[in-house]
């Protein structure tokens, strides 16, 4: 997935149902996210203009998903409401040297929980509560997601201009339907890996659908619906990498991963002693892969598959580590409306080949991520 610099406006004017930038408490201003996101994509150049400069001449474009690049790599007035607080105090990546170089040990990795089955979500229902009668008085549902994932959250170019496209967004298109009998009805807001849980906590959004993995720790803070769709963890490189997979090849490369993401915690756990790189959105990793600031990522390889896609230059190596589920997350006190959206997941799901789950995985991600036959299984639970 190979990124062109294009003008800053291209295709951002006129997109429907997406509100305009707004300052919060705590923001620096409406441009502030893309000049962080800029300034750290560029912070190992002399400077960010011939850091730009250098980019443009290095990435390729890659077609539909050009708009959705510019509102990472450039400095460019966003039309999605972003909520990013940046990577930790300056925005800029976070890299750190493990306490330990010992040697890695011989089973790798594997995502621990301490709860029994995360997965299991409140049973569905379709009866009003509080949220829901909330949602409706507002007349929209507001959903975190995000703009850069290719095929799952992202800006598609298309002949009518630039809009937002993807697994997760047509599964936000079902919710509100559901609830406000209008799939246009959303105020879609860009959050970063690192503000999913904030921002359902701080009452931001209603719902993330952003390829958001349920597990135990979440769970404390947030609230799943049951699991919409099966992935993993895997490594990225270069073609040319000697990298192999999550293990001991990784010691002393610089290996990027997205803060608060399932592949920063296992790095945490198990560096292998590489030096971890810290940003706050995913594609932030692919941008400092491109321009040899990182030697490899750790993300979903339902993530990398999309981006090894699009760039001949990069490849998955070594199995997924782990197994984990996304989810629609919502706050911890909402269960009417999660249990409405499991109500949704359950429609989504039925009718086999022709449910809407299948039509939107074939559209989306099929090409990218061949072989899924069928959606995870729904798990439930009482009170």
């Amino acid at each position: 997935m190979r990124i062109r610099a294009r003008r800053a406006a291209e295709g951002h004017e006129n997109v429907e149902n997406v509100e305009n930038v707004e300052n919060h408490e705590g923001h620096e201003g409406p441009r502030s996210p893309a000049r962080r996101a800029g300034r750290a994509r560029h912070a190992a150049t002399a400077g960010a203009a011939s850091g730009f400069r250098r980019a443009a001449r290095r990435l390729r474009g890659w077609g539909g998903v050009s708009a959705m690049a510019v509102a990472c790599a450039t400095t460019v007035a966003v039309v999605l409401l972003p909520l990013a607080h940046a990577t930790p105090d300056t925005g800029k990546p976070v890299a750190r040297r493990p306490a330990s170089m010992a040697a890695a040990p011989a089973t790798p990795w594997t995502l621990t929980d301490t709860c029994q089955d995360p997965e299991a979500s409140l049973r569905p229902s379709d009866v009003d509560g509080a949220t829901i009668a909330r949602i409706k008085a507002a007349g929209k549902l507001v959903a975190g997601v995000d703009q850069n994932s290719f095929r799952w959250g992202y800006r598609n170019q298309t002949a009518e201009g630039s809009r937002l496209d993807g697994f997760d967004i047509d599964l936000v298109k079902a919710i509100a339907k559901d609830i406000l009998g209008d799939e246009n009805a959303v105020i879609y807001r860009a959050i970063p890996t690192s503000q999913r849980i904030p921002a359902l906590q701080e009452g931001r959004v209603d719902i993330v659908v952003r390829t958001m993995t349920i597990n135990c720790k979440r769970l404390e803070d947030v609230a799943f619906s049951t699991a919409y769709f099966e992935a993993g963890q895997q490594v990225l490189v270069p073609k040319s990498s000697p990298i192999t997979g999550y293990d001991t090849s990784l010691k002393d490369r610089r290996i990027c991963v997205a803060s608060g993401s399932t592949a920063e915690a296992a790095l945490k756990a198990q560096a292998y002693g590489s030096v971890p790189v810290t940003v706050a959105n995913q594609l932030d990793c692919l941008v400092r892969l491109q321009l040899g600031e990182v030697d490899g990522i750790i993300t979903d390889n339902a993530l990398a598959a999309g981006q090894a896609a699009q760039d001949p230059s990069v490849r998955l190596v070594g199995s997924p580590f782990t197994r984990e589920f996304y989810g629609v997350a919502m706050n911890k006190d909402a269960s009417d409306l999660v249990r409405r959206v499991n109500k949704v997941l359950e429609n989504y799901r039925a009718g086999g080949g022709e449910s809407p789950w299948m039509k939107a995985y074939l559209k989306h991600l099929q090409p990218v991520l061949p072989g899924v036959t069928a959606p995870p299984a729904p798990k439930y639970r009482d009170g």
